[in-house]
């Protein structure tokens, strides 16, 4: 990897304190999204700081309100006709994969909204903190897309069928409930953090991380409207084979919360639905290798509109005329058959298929782009 530009470094800002390490999500202005510049410096922050013998702790954060949006979804629709967007996608999995067997200590400090590609890297960290103003989610069907970044990997693991509930549905998580679920280990109030970090920055070598953040930690509150609180609903519903009956399900009960769940599902893409549905319940006993391998077929095959334009009309409607109106296409579940999705989830070249960093020393030197 070569040396970035001057850019580059400011949109990730580094702080070494002894023994220490702080990296600062830095594009405030853009929700901290990431891009092809963003990922390469992470990569090589990652590599730089694994390899360094005397880098024992990662700090990860970001500047601004918000976490991280996820990836630049303007970008992919600007170049959807010259592949310009290949290189950050290829790049952007193969760090996400290496994460997950990464040998330092890493806290990340989640505040504001954590999503998509900003979860995917943070999600393998030792400890991940939420403030209380901190929400997850993955609204990527949304948008005529899928759950990527590693997602399709760890949201079936998530306490019984939530994780297709926040693939489809792409509803938030407050700080009670992503503690409850799983996808936080702590929560520490913000005007903690500052002091938290101060404590992390200035450990004894022979000190307990966890200890020191556990105590900072305290106990979130769960709010009436608490995902958590849904769950024999969710349960009930989002653990039928398709999404037709998903919808069916919700439609049919007594429960108004269920009855928006569907009607809210009614308004998106089908065929993202039905791609996204097929991709968590694969990723259940799947390993994460082929997970982000899946995952990668299915992002070539939605940004070359394989089967439908619903992804670039998924970004058109929310992110460049931002009329909140997309035209799907297909419109409806019926007219997406089971071979389209296959299709999608499938269809690939061996000279396009990721390759995904090897064992021990070797990790570093893997091929991300065939």
């Amino acid at each position: 990897m070569g040396m970035p530009d001057e850019n580059q470094m400011e949109e990730v800002l580094v702080d070494a304190h002894d023994r220490v390490r702080v990296m600062t999500l830095n594009r405030p202005q853009v929700l901290n999204c990431l891009n092809l510049s963003v990922v390469s410096r992470l990569a090589e922050l990652f590599e730089q700081w694994e390899r360094d013998e005397s880098v024992e702790l990662i700090i990860i954060k970001a500047a601004g309100k918000v976490f991280s949006a996820g990836g630049d979804l303007r970008m992919f629709y600007d170049h959807r006709k010259d592949e310009s967007w290949k290189e950050v996608v290829y790049k952007k999995y193969w760090l996400d994969y290496h994460l997950y067997s990464y040998r330092k200590t890493r806290v990340a400090i989640w505040h504001g909204l954590v999503v998509g590609g900003g979860a995917g890297f943070t999600f393998p960290s030792t400890f991940r903190i939420v403030t209380e103003n901190a929400a997850f989610s993955t609204p990527e069907v949304a948008v005529g897309f899928h759950t990527d970044c590693s997602a399709s990997y760890f949201l079936p693991r998530l306490p019984g069928h939530l994780g297709e509930y926040l693939a489809l549905t792409g509803s938030k998580l407050d700080c009670a409930d992503m503690l409850a679920c799983g996808i936080a280990t702590h929560f520490v109030p913000s005007k903690d953090v500052p002091e938290l970090e101060k404590t992390l920055l200035n450990l004894q070598p022979e000190s307990s991380i966890q200890e020191a953040i556990q105590g900072f930690a305290k106990m979130p509150e769960a709010e009436a409207s608490s995902v958590m609180k849904r769950m024999t609903w969710i349960n009930s519903c989002f653990s039928k084979d398709r999404v037709e009956e998903i919808i069916e399900s919700l439609a049919s009960t007594n429960d108004e919360w269920c009855k928006e769940t569907a009607r809210s599902l009614r308004r998106l893409s089908p065929i993202a639905l039905k791609q996204a549905l097929a991709s968590i319940r694969q990723g259940r006993t799947q390993s994460l290798k082929k997970c982000l391998e899946r995952e990668q077929r299915i992002t070539l095959n939605c940004l070359r509109s394989l089967v439908s334009d619903d992804l670039y009309e998924g970004i058109r409607a929310v992110v460049v005329d931002k009329d909140r109106a997309p035209k799907w296409n297909p419109s409806t579940l019926a007219e997406v058959t089971d071979d389209m999705v296959e299709m999608i989830l499938n269809t690939y070249t061996a000279r396009e298929q990721i390759q995904l960093p090897l064992e021990g020393e070797e990790r570093w030197s893997g091929k991300y782009l065939a």
